[in-house]
């Protein structure tokens, strides 16, 4: 894709989506691999997109060269991709790197990837952009390891640290993949995430989305936009609907911040109780707004008496299919949310209900279109009485 086609696509979508807000150049492969065209699209979406934000993606191996580029193009983020501070681990998972057409292998090409992503990281902080640093966790090869990371990003001024499960699958042809490594599970990446909470702030959200994904988290609408089905002719763009959803948006928060502030109260007159994780079935907007069997993903909440905090999200397929439930997808869901105690949604057919009941995963659908954080703290304190309450004698 050229840089002028870039643009053209960019354009096209903000004619369809006003919530467009943000825009990255993220690959295939690396963003500073040729740098002109990066630039040159980034100068070209700013000329005509003023008011949307850009931001790109790199392995961070050139990115020391390219700061002050970054910094007067208004590129506000960065995101860095840092698996190991360590060589010898590193080099389990880079064979190797080039560098000024020079190709270095193992150990050697290791060490100097991670001091010039590590120096990238130095300078972009310095010069005022906000860096996030991406790590994949990779269970017998960093997995322990990260927490030095997290450290190091920390200590290198990266404000978020998003740390995500290795995808391994053949049919990827990735090495990994091919060579049968695993990912971790929910449970191993939410106890490394627990284990780093006094380090760098940690990212939950991240769905690990394609490098041409459009639309909102969870809901990948980039097909709509494949370069076969956008007109070559140009496309007006209309700033004044992207100002008017904005403004809906910013009344909205005010609305959900005075829902986390009511969520805060309730948790504070819970009994005491253990955490617990609730799985919430949402397209969006901070609600309890789509039915179970529709959902792909749910998104994952801890409720304690301190607060109730995004971790993670867990995919799946949607359960009904052609008007009616697939029992092997139901199976494959029940399996995926190990370790929930609940899951809330806008409505739940009885069959489903009951078989996740049987699985010990309690299904609420009485706090529909509500928003998220009020009902898992709700629900949280109806748990905790729950919990505590005296057993009735006949």
């Amino acid at each position: 894709m050229t840089p002028e086609q870039a643009a053209r696509k960019v354009l096209a979508v903000a004619a369809r989506m006003p919530q467009l807000s943000v825009v990255g150049i993220a690959g295939p492969g690396d963003a500073l691999a040729n740098a002109a065209a990066t630039f040159e699209t980034c100068d070209r979406i700013a000329q005509q997109l003023p008011d949307v934000a850009l931001c790109l993606s790199t392995n961070g191996l050139a990115l020391s060269e390219h700061v002050d580029a970054i910094k007067a193009r208004n590129i506000s983020h960065v995101t860095i991709t840092l698996n190991a501070i360590d060589p010898e681990i590193a080099a389990k998972i880079y064979a190797w790197v080039v560098i000024d057409r020079k190709r270095y292998d193992g150990v050697d090409a290791a060490r100097l990837l991670i001091e010039r992503q590590l120096d990238g990281l130095k300078r972009a902080v310095a010069a005022g952009l906000l860096v996030k640093v991406n790590s994949v966790m990779i269970p017998g090869i960093n997995d322990q390891h990260l927490r030095e990371v997290n450290a190091e990003v920390r200590r290198h001024g990266a404000f978020l640290h998003n740390i995500m499960p290795l995808i391994s699958d053949p049919a990827h042809g990735t090495r990994f993949g091919l060579d049968g490594q695993r990912g971790p599970n929910a449970a191993e990446l939410k106890a490394l995430q627990d284990s780093l909470s006094g380090g760098a702030k940690l990212m939950k959200h991240c769905r690990q989305c394609r490098a041409d994904a459009v639309g909102l988290l969870g809901n990948d609408c980039g097909q709509e936009f494949n370069m076969a089905k956008i007109e070559p002719a140009a496309v007006a763009d209309d700033p004044g609907t992207r100002q008017a959803y904005r403004a809906f948006v910013d009344e909205e928060q005010v609305q959900r911040n005075e829902a986390s502030a009511r969520a805060a109260r309730t948790l504070r007159t819970a009994t005491s109780a253990a955490p617990m994780l609730v799985a919430v079935c949402t397209k969006g907007g901070g609600r309890i707004n789509q039915h179970f069997g529709h959902a792909r993903e749910f998104q994952i909440f801890e409720a304690d008496r301190d607060g109730v905090r995004l971790v993670g999200h867990r995919r799946t397929q949607h359960y009904c299919q052609g008007g009616d439930g697939n029992d092997d997808v139901l199976d494959r869901t029940i399996e995926a949310l190990d370790g929930v105690s609940a899951v809330l949604c806008a409505r739940i057919g009885s069959c489903p209900k009951d078989q996740l009941a049987a699985a010990g995963i309690r299904a609420v659908d009485d706090y529909a279109f509500e928003y998220i954080e009020t009902a898992v703290a709700a629900l949280f304190r109806e748990e905790a009485a729950r919990d505590v309450a005296p057993a009735r004698t006949a």
